[in-house]
């Protein structure tokens, strides 16, 4: 065989050997549906996943001063938060402030929207609030679900 030949055959081989690896992984990557949502959502109240509700949670985080805790209740309509209100328990002055500063300021970034659709970072200057508040949350999610 002449060495352009054996060039050319290697090429294609090489080219069919990397094409038929790539098929495979991209064949193996591929999400299959299980067919358990046939995409009939139609959006009704009774197909909300939360059930209509009050629910209290306590959630804690790390400060400068040590663990600090708030305490969470939601009031739950169809999924959307129609209430919250928040309690404080700083140990340090410097805690109370900015957990005031959280519990005047959440309201405002959290009622009226979709309980799955909230993600609390940083409300009114406070961001360390921001953590015991969405670990209660994560807990009145579990107790609500339907």
């Amino acid at each position: 065989m002449k060495t352009s030949t054996k060039k050319t055959t290697f090429a294609v081989l090489a080219a069919v050997s990397l094409l038929g690896t790539v098929t495979g992984c991209a064949a193996a990557a591929t999400p299959t549906d299980t067919g358990s949502d046939a995409g009939t959502d139609t959006g009704s109240a009774s197909d909300a996943p939360y059930a209509d509700g009050t629910y209290e949670a306590s959630g804690d985080y790390q400060s400068p001063n040590g663990i600090e805790t708030v305490d969470v209740t939601i009031t739950l309509a169809d999924d959307t938060v129609t209430d919250v209100q928040v309690v404080g328990h700083g140990q340090a002055p410097e805690s109370r402030e900015y957990q005031g500063q959280f519990i005047d300021g959440i309201a405002a970034e959290v009622v009226g929207k979709d309980i799955d659709e909230i993600s609390v970072d940083r409300v009114a200057g406070s961001s360390l609030t921001s953590g015991g508040f969405m670990k209660a949350l994560d807990a009145i999610k579990a107790d609500a679900l339907a």
